[in-house]
């Protein structure tokens, strides 16, 4: 650890000198736009549920935002990764390659379909999944067999990979193609948190054969709960909304459910307010933008510690801001957090590593040094898109 024992307080007001002096959050949702009005017309429709002109035309924005040809809401991004495992082949003794510094609910959705999660490292400068050391890996602890690609330790199918697009910024996506072609392995996206981040101009989420979003309420833009769906596949697109709608088939009374499936729809109501969060997308994009900047000239000029900044070739949509401690100051991250949130600073320590929760400490795992690294240096600042001026 450094002999700069301030690093904390200049790091508070370094904060304070962006957002002011008042209580700061994390990150809260911004209803400034038509949230009420489409709220009224959905509720005054009777149409609340799963059915109803809001969806349907939810959908279709989010198209339009990202270039997929289809996009299905679902309940939750929980929900979305659940089924896009399921329609990737992901079954049961399956293993699923997840980033290690990343939120449970990849894991969670791999487990839901009795599958393992098989845990991976991270590159510092994105913070997703580090191609070079996963390559490696890869040759070194796997095989093909009649196209598959196997674990050569527990015997068990590799079936997908699922990197993360951390707080925003793209992974390599580029590198995650080639690995998952050159393995066999599908490519699901876990885009949940980077709605309006893009990767050599390509909207994340669009790189796989599926992708992720999720409208959590800390997310860039809210429907209270829900995610989505991403495909360019229509067979995909026709089995996600089949399974998500607990397997109805189409008919005018008949109540006929032709398989198991999952009560996993977006509710109309909720896709009334995403409706309304996506017309305002833009703006909250160039305020979160602004904010960057205006951390960024605060933060350029403080020994130990640096802005998460965006990968390059790449438009991060900066969901968290994130700062970095050099590893000489890492012992320093906890009084950091306990001063910030004692001004009224809200911020928070990045997720413990999935692989180290009781319930994934005995799941496969390549080595996570710099996961680790990361765990103790990362913090997440405020980060709402009402917290500044846009110039």
């Amino acid at each position: 650890m450094r002999s700069e024992s301030n690093l904390p307080k200049l790091i508070v007001n370094a904060i304070q000198n962006v957002v002011g002096k008042k209580p700061a959050p994390l990150h809260e949702p911004t209803f400034n736009g038509n949230e009420f009005k489409f709220l009224q017309e959905c509720i005054e429709s009777t149409f609340v549920s799963s059915v109803g002109k809001f969806v349907d035309q939810f959908e279709s924005d989010l198209c339009d935002l990202t270039g997929a040809k289809h996009a299905i809401a679902i309940v939750n991004g929980t929900s979305a990764l659940h089924i896009a495992m399921k329609l990737c082949g992901v079954e049961r003794g399956d293993e699923v390659l997840i980033p290690a510094l990343n939120f449970v609910a990849s894991a969670n959705a791999i487990s839901y379909c009795g599958a393992h999660p098989h845990f991976l490292d991270s590159d510092e400068n994105n913070l997703g999944v580090n191609t070079e050391k996963l390559k490696e890996y890869l040759y070194n602890n796997t095989k093909q067999s009649d196209g598959l690609c196997i674990n050569s330790s527990t015997k068990r199918i590799i079936r997908a990979i699922v990197p993360t697009h951390i707080f925003g910024h793209p992974a390599d996506l580029v590198e995650l193609q080639s690995i998952a072609s050159e393995f066999n392995l599908a490519l699901i996206e876990d885009a949940a948190e980077s709605i309006g981040s893009y990767y050599n101009n390509q909207h994340t989420g669009t790189f796989g054969s599926m992708g992720i979003l999720s409208f959590n309420g800390n997310k860039t833009i809210t429907t209270g709960g829900g995610g989505a769906i991403l495909t360019n596949n229509s067979f995909i697109a026709k089995r996600a909304k089949h399974l998500t709608t607990t397997a109805k088939v189409k008919h005018k009374w008949e109540l006929i459910h032709d398989e198991i499936g999952y009560n996993y729809r977006m509710p109309n109501i909720n896709a009334a307010l995403g409706c309304a969060q996506l017309q305002k997308l833009p703006e909250m994009l160039q305020s979160k933008r602004c904010l960057y900047e205006k951390y960024q000239a605060e933060f350029s000029s403080i020994t130990g510690v640096q802005l998460l900044k965006e990968p390059k070739n790449c438009q991060s949509n900066y969901w968290l801001q994130t700062i970095i401690l050099d590893k000489e100051d890492k012992n320093l991250r906890d009084e950091i957090l306990l001063l910030t949130n004692n001004v009224g600073i809200m911020t928070r320590p990045v997720w413990n590593l999935i692989n180290e929760l009781n319930q994934f400490s005995e799941n496969p795992k390549m080595d996570l040094s710099n996961a680790k690294s990361l765990f103790k240096r990362l913090i997440n600042i405020p980060s709402s898109s009402n917290l500044v001026e846009t110039k």
